[in-house]
């Protein structure tokens, strides 16, 4: 089974932690994408919204704790406060190209 694992942080960080995370052992497929947000992120380049990174991954549930730590360490969350990360319950129904 797999679960997605996935961050939501300051843009100029998503390349890093993409690199970072992309060979840990048990991701299956990263994406980086980018968006706003208005409660997020302090810096603020557009008015009320600040450009963020949207980072998903799906990973092997059997490696999800390792994956998610993995993920928390390329985010530096626990030194600053840029952003969140969230892990979904097991996937029950997907489907993947093989």
């Amino acid at each position: 089974m797999l679960v997605e694992i996935g961050a939501l942080v300051e843009k100029h960080s998503g390349q890093e932690i993409l690199q970072s995370v992309k060979d840990v052992d048990g991701v299956v497929c990263i994406t980086l994408e980018t968006g706003r947000a208005s409660d997020l992120i302090i810096e603020r380049q557009f008015g009320d919204f600040g450009e963020t990174a949207i980072v998903s991954i799906l990973a092997e549930s059997s490696k999800k704790d390792e994956v998610f730590s993995s993920l928390f360490e390329a985010c530096e969350l626990e030194r600053k406060q840029q952003g969140l990360i969230f892990m979904t319950p097991d996937i029950i129904k997907s489907s993947m190209p093989s």
